[in-house]
């Protein structure tokens, strides 16, 4: 924690602290290379890299504004219209890249701009995307879903399906609280609803859509597993941004693989270095003690969710979800299996609750993102984006005690 305080990034802090304790405690200092290898060396990990590089490979090659016109015929009619364009852009480019940090980074420019011309309130623009972000994790495809999955032995491909029915609840939600606003301050229509308007973006839009039916398809008839997904997402898109479109050159796509690296190696080193924090945790039996305590307070399955969603709440203020996920997981879930929680719907109630924590200071990755791309100073992101929580932390609620909204989906898909 005084690491992260003083600046250290989280990958090297918790390196660092766990690197301490194994020479304090007298053992060999090769135990930190050998767990964070370990920590890493997993096939569906792979993932990744191969989901990031589709998303910058989208935000490069045009695909994104293809989407936002799309969301924009379909539902720019409504009162606000283009803060509820903001949210369905999300949804649908969630089904690409998940990742929150690649929505506000990508489609988060285009929609500000477009609310800021259309006279909307900046901080209102900002607030609305930096919310409509987090759905990104969520429907799948979602990085956190991978990396709790490995962490929980956990079946990748149903957690992908359960995030499905949360992750549409957080859109609608966050649309009543845009309708709501928009009642309030009078916020206009975008445009008139045109059928052969639709259809039109609808059909330039089409094969940037079939990417997650290409995703999700595949994994649900068995036709790929997760990783390879996301491989054939990627050659969808260069087919797409080379071939189709033609905006994709060579530049582009050397320029996306060195950003693609870059935020790989960082993620990477953070689920490293939390590999061995986490060894660590267990080898001290902290798992096993905090479940006595929460066992202590209440043995009921409805309590002990409410402690962990507690618990992950204010983790997520202080560090990054892939951190977290890594540190949490080994902790949290011999306590939620005892009581007869899912695996598969505690992932989905800790990624949507970290998900909040990208909202929130000091660590809310996505405010430092729109802060770039906005202009508006990180302490004015913060008060645009409070509001938006309540519809988050509603919908959180209800996934976290209506066990069903998330697991109905991956048992009938199952049958």
């Amino acid at each position: 924690m005084i690491l992260l305080v003083i600046g250290v990034p989280v990958g090297v802090g918790l390196g660092l602290a766990s690197l301490v304790y194994v020479i304090l405690a007298g053992l060999p200092d090769v135990v930190v290379l050998h767990r964070m290898v370990g920590g890493v060396d997993s096939f569906p990990l792979l993932a990744i890299p191969f989901f990031i590089l589709a998303g910058h490979l989208m935000n490069s090659g045009g695909i994104t504004e293809r989407l936002f016109a799309f969301a924009r015929s379909l539902v720019g009619w409504m009162p606000g219209g283009l803060a509820h364009v903001n949210v369905g852009a999300s949804v649908l480019f969630a089904g690409m890249s998940g990742a929150a940090v690649a929505d506000a980074g990508g489609l988060g420019n285009v929609e500000i701009k477009a609310m800021r011309g259309a006279g909307y309130d900046v901080d209102f623009a900002v607030g609305v995307t930096a919310a409509s972000s987090t759905i990104g994790p969520i429907i799948p495809p979602s990085l956190p879903m991978i990396v709790y999955g490995v962490m929980a032995s956990a079946s990748i491909g149903q957690l992908f399906i359960a995030g499905l029915v949360p992750g549409l609840l957080m859109a609608l939600s966050l649309m009543v609280m845009v309708m709501w606003f928009s009642w309030r301050r009078g916020y206009p229509r975008d445009e008139g609803f045109s059928f052969a308007h639709v259809w039109q973006n609808f059909c330039l839009a089409l094969l940037p859509l079939l990417t997650p039916a290409l995703i999700i398809g595949g994994i649900t008839t068995g036709a790929f597993t997760p990783t390879e997904a996301a491989v054939a997402a990627v050659a969808w898109t260069l087919f797409l941004g080379v071939i189709v479109y033609r905006s994709l050159t060579w530049r582009h796509i050397l320029r996306v693989m060195f950003d693609t690296l870059q935020m790989t190696g960082a993620i990477l080193l953070i689920i490293a270095s939390a590999a061995i924090f986490a060894w660590i945790l267990i080898s001290n039996q902290v798992a096993a003690h905090l479940s006595d305590a929460i066992l202590t307070v209440s043995d009921n399955p409805s309590m002990v969710m409410l402690m962990i969603l507690l618990i992950v709440l204010i983790l997520g203020l202080f560090m990054e979800t892939v951190a977290a996920i890594t540190i949490l997981v080994p902790v949290l879930l011999p306590v939620a299996t005892s009581v007869g929680i899912d695996p598969v719907h505690l992932g989905v109630v800790v990624v949507l609750a970290l998900m909040i924590g990208l909202l929130t200071p000091p660590v809310g990755l996505v405010l430092y993102v729109l802060a770039a791309v906005s202009g508006v100073s990180f302490d004015r992101c913060v008060r645009a984006t409070a509001p938006f929580l309540i519809p988050l932390v509603v919908v959180l609620l209800l996934v976290a005690f209506v066990p069903q909204l998330s697991l109905a989906l991956p048992e009938a898909l199952a049958r």
